[in-house]
């Protein structure tokens, strides 16, 4: 009788599901003429290409005379074309994200979205493409460094982008899931209370978006700035703006143990205000940008996006 009503609630929620999706238009494109009418109209720059383009969109006159300097505009290249092309395939695969859907709602109470991503191989994240990276690091293609950290590196994605510019690159990450799929890509994995005492530092420490997930945010840019080579080290840090710290515990969403007050409403406000945050512990801004945040998505929406400042910070003598 359980495996019947069982069957039967999946049977009932599959449906649901099914039923809402919403079939036309942008984001939500699910007809194989019209995805293939989208997907054309993305690679050619057209009207959808135009339209995200305001996720790059800044007033550097708002960003006050020490930050407006330092703005870098960046645009939507190809790399990111690319990943949103193949985020809105794979979001079409309908009896997988079915079962991806399924499987979410039945563990969500007790393992972490991360985890959950981890174990069904989805949710890669994009923050900026190769080119991107080369620009807010004022390097080029053939540019080598020795060691590359990247904190909270996820299912290594990112990683990807820098890493073959680097001898050695290191990753963090306390999702087990995640981890897994980490050493498959060969990435040395450190615990997070072991990379600041490795006896060695790093040329370029990545911290993206994991300011406003972490419990102890400016521990964090402290630790980060005695680990990086002295004079050359870099940290590149994206930070989701509106900043709504929290962090997540098996499932449940609490407020973190110490907190970043950043002031303003505003993309520019609170970009200002976090360049005097670092100041205070000792980080200088080198160059800032506007770039979209970007997930893979699911049988509801092709792909999520949010708003990233991402700041390159050199440590102060």
């Amino acid at each position: 009788m359980r495996k019947l009503l069982f069957g039967a609630w999946v049977v009932f929620y599959s449906s649901a599901l099914l039923l809402t999706r919403k079939l036309w238009t942008g984001n939500y494109t699910r007809s194989p003429l019209a995805r293939r009418i989208f997907l054309n109209a993305l690679s050619s720059s057209g009207f959808n290409a135009q339209g995200m383009q305001e996720w790059y969109r800044c007033c550097p006159d708002l960003l006050g005379e020490k930050i407006q300097p330092l703005f870098l505009q960046s645009q939507l290249d190809e790399d990111t074309q690319a990943f949103l092309q193949r985020s809105v395939e794979k979001s079409g695969w309908v009896f997988t994200q079915l079962y991806h859907s399924v499987f979410s709602t039945i563990f969500s109470p007790i393992i972490s979205r991360t985890s959950i991503n981890g174990f069904l191989g989805r949710g890669s994240m994009f923050v900026f493409s190769q080119n991107q990276f080369h620009q807010l690091l004022r390097i080029g293609p053939d540019w080598r460094g020795k060691r590359l950290l990247d904190l909270g590196a996820g299912d290594g994605g990112v990683t990807e982008v820098m890493g073959s510019h680097f001898k050695e690159v290191y990753a963090t990450e306390v999702s087990p899931p995640m981890r897994w799929q980490l050493q498959r890509k060969n990435y040395r994995l450190l615990e997070i209370d072991e990379w600041q005492k490795t006896g060695f530092q790093y040329d370029i420490i990545s911290c993206l978006n994991l300011l406003d997930r972490c419990d102890e945010p400016l521990q964090l840019l402290w630790d980060i700035k005695k680990a990086l080579v002295p004079g050359t080290g870099r940290l590149i840090l994206a930070v989701v703006l509106p900043f709504q710290p929290y962090v997540e515990i098996r499932g449940r969403w609490v407020r973190p143990v110490q907190h970043i007050h950043v002031k303003g409403t505003t993309w520019e406000e609170q970009v200002k205000n976090l360049s005097d945050v670092f100041s205070n512990i000792g980080f200088e801004v080198e160059t800032v940008t506007r770039l979209p945040y970007l997930c893979e998505g699911d049988m509801h929406q092709d792909y999520y996006v949010l708003d990233d400042a991402v700041f390159v910070l050199k440590p102060q003598e």
